[in-house]
């Protein structure tokens, strides 16, 4: 890798971008479908903003938006890229839908994608591959250089389970109710890549990590690193993976707006220092929300006292709100604390509609039309 490719560029600004996972399904059963390709082809003969490109496997389609200052410019970009992938699956008779797994869909099904990258690793993590049909949003934060970006990296750690409890959408696996809140990241962290990044202290500290990694033949790119946040430096930004997608893209413009808000506060008011332990209590307080969510009971490395996740959500949601302000976020975050306080969760909308339909293939079909604004959201 050259250092062109490893040189942070510099972004102006907490700036936010979000890429979302979805999922093809067809309109028989609404187990997943294999019509990537097909729906791909149609979206590229209509306008649309945005960008929507494979997925590892050919079930799956990823949305990409382009770059927002604003929550209400980035929700309603969402919004247009929905419309018009909705449109494209109506015509081909397939429906999209979000959440952060498929509630029945069995991995050995599947086909990956054919392309160079996902075939390479199909050969690389045998099963595994075909197991990673998961669902994730990922949100792009804005840095103005490397060393902003490993601080950021640090710091936002340290509010992992918020990012997991707020999106947390997959309790369902293969048929079966996981008792997990977001069970999706079991899946990604049998990849031995995941997790988090080294205790490193600066940008060169970093670049000699990936050096060393690169030269036992472990990693060739960024790419490789499976880690739950990580710098993206041809983007000039920090890369958070540990959310679910959420059932709608109302949601998932909101919690963005809720990471970026709170990036802007690490960057600007830089309230923390980095703190190793973080790192010693990250697996524990992870599992903690992906199975309990809401109601996790959390370690703080910097207090050394135990919280509840809940609680700390809204206080961190009521600390920010002059950041909010800044932002133009105070609604969106204002909807997120409403949502926290009523325990309204889209893995507990998920079992909701699983206990009045007693059919996983109606709770699918309840989704999608969610995902594709054909029905509204309602009590989760």
């Amino acid at each position: 890798m050259s250092s062109a490719e490893t040189e942070f560029k510099p972004s102006a600004g907490c700036t936010m971008g979000v890429e979302l996972e979805l999922q093809i399904l067809n309109s028989r059963d609404y187990d997943l479908a294999r019509d990537a390709a097909d729906l791909m082809g149609l979206l590229e003969k209509t306008a649309h903003p945005g960008a929507v490109k494979p997925e590892i496997t050919e079930s799956m389609v990823e949305l990409n938006t382009s770059i927002h200052d604003r929550h209400d410019t980035l929700a309603a970009e969402l919004k247009a890229i929905r419309d018009a992938v909705t449109r494209a699956a109506q015509r081909l008779n397939v429906r999209i839908a979000g959440g952060g797994s498929h509630s029945f869909h069995q991995w050995a099904d599947r086909r990956i994608y054919p392309t160079e990258r996902f075939k390479h690793l199909l050969e690389l993590y045998g099963y595994l591959a075909k197991q990673f049909t998961i669902f994730g949003q990922h949100v792009h934060i804005g840095c103005p250089d490397g060393d902003a970006a490993i601080y950021l990296t640090h710091i936002l750690s340290r509010y992992v389970p918020h990012f997991i409890a707020l999106s947390a959408s997959s309790p369902f696996q293969q048929g079966e109710d996981t008792a997990y809140q977001s069970s999706r990241l079991n899946t990604v962290s049998a990849f031995p890549l995941s997790g988090q990044m080294p205790f490193v202290h600066s940008w060169a500290e970093f670049l000699e990590y990936f050096e060393k990694m690169r030269g036992y033949g472990i990693v060739e790119s960024m790419k490789d690193f499976y880690w739950d946040i990580r710098p993206k430096p041809e983007f000039g930004t920090v890369e958070i993976r540990v959310f679910d997608t959420p059932l709608t893209v109302e949601r998932a413009a909101a919690i963005a707006a809720y990471a970026q808000t709170l990036a802007r506060h690490i960057l600007n008011d830089r309230p923390l220092a980095p703190e190793r332990d973080v790192y010693t209590l990250y697996n524990y307080n992870r599992f903690q929300a992906c199975r309990y969510g809401l109601e996790a009971k959390l370690v703080d490395a910097y207090t050394r006292r135990r919280t509840g996740l809940r609680e700390e959500v809204l206080d961190t949601l009521k600390m920010l709100a002059p950041h909010a302000a800044g932002l133009g976020s105070g609604e969106a975050l204002a909807r997120l604390a409403a949502d926290v306080e009523a325990n309204r969760t889209d893995a507990g909308w998920l079992r909701g509609a699983y206990r009045e339909r007693g059919s996983l293939n109606d709770v699918a079909r309840m989704q999608s039309d969610l995902w594709m604004g054909l029905t509204r959201p309602a009590a989760r």
